[in-house]
């Protein structure tokens, strides 16, 4: 055996000997909480549910559409990395920089927007209270003054979205606050604990409102559902 083969072959059983030791790709990523869905979630009512704010086609499209492409496009992207489907959508969103690099951008965007969606469903509901009570009203009224003066400061926010986007009421250092993010982004990759997220992509409202965002920002204080919400705020500030 030449030298030059030699030192190759002792090359070549040193890496296997390091890949033997070395730990696994997703080593750095916590511990599983609950395995990632990647089914359709049902809407919580019927698609003609939330008129005349909402209108049915636009629902029936937002979510057996555009939804469903979403979670088809992280399907596509974890059968690369076929171990990121042990972990939750919450951790994969919460450690993007610990996903493979060849994926993270899918995962950013097609999982972001699959996380985005199965929370902003449950945050709709017909004839909700106009208000919320208890803790999170308390929280709202202490963090921005007052509810009036919250829901002057999130359609403030909402209105400065350019493009596509998200507004947030989040949970940070147990305060309350309204952030926006681009595209599919979620308040997760920040460190943040949304509450509620209003979608401000074109498709969300543009059969019923065209152009006209604010309307349709208007129009979603009309179906907030403010119990899920709550429930949702003392499950947060508990760190459930």
């Amino acid at each position: 055996m030449s030298e030059s083969r030699g030192q190759n072959r002792r090359q070549f059983l040193q890496w296997l000997a390091a890949a033997a030791v070395a730990p696994p790709l997703f080593a750095q990523l916590p511990a599983p909480a609950k395995r990632l869905s990647l089914e359709l979630p049902p809407l919580p009512y019927a698609y003609d549910a939330l008129e005349p704010y909402i209108d049915a086609e636009t629902m029936r499209l937002h979510h057996d559409k555009h939804h469903a492409a979403y979670i088809a496009g992280l399907s596509q992207a974890l059968e690369q990395f076929p171990r990121l489907a042990e972990h939750s959508l919450e951790e994969l969103l919460s450690s993007l920089g610990k996903v493979p690099e060849p994926v993270r951008k899918a995962v950013q965007n097609h999982g972001g927007g699959h996380y985005n969606h199965s929370l902003f469903w449950q945050c709709l509901a017909p004839k909700p209270p106009v208000a919320p009570e208890g803790a999170l009203a308390r929280a709202i009224a202490r963090d921005f003054g007052s509810f009036e003066s919250f829901k002057e400061a999130f359609t403030k926010q909402a209105m400065g979205v350019f493009g596509s986007g998200w507004t947030w009421l989040v949970v940070e250092s147990g305060k309350l606050k309204i952030e926006n993010t681009a595209n599919q982004d979620t308040p997760l990759a920040a460190g943040k604990r949304p509450l509620f997220g209003l979608d401000l992509w074109e498709h969300a409202y543009y059969l019923r409102y065209q152009w006209r965002r604010a309307e349709y920002v208007a129009a979603f204080w009309h179906v907030v559902n403010w119990p899920f919400i709550a429930t949702r705020y003392q499950q947060l500030v508990r760190g459930r």
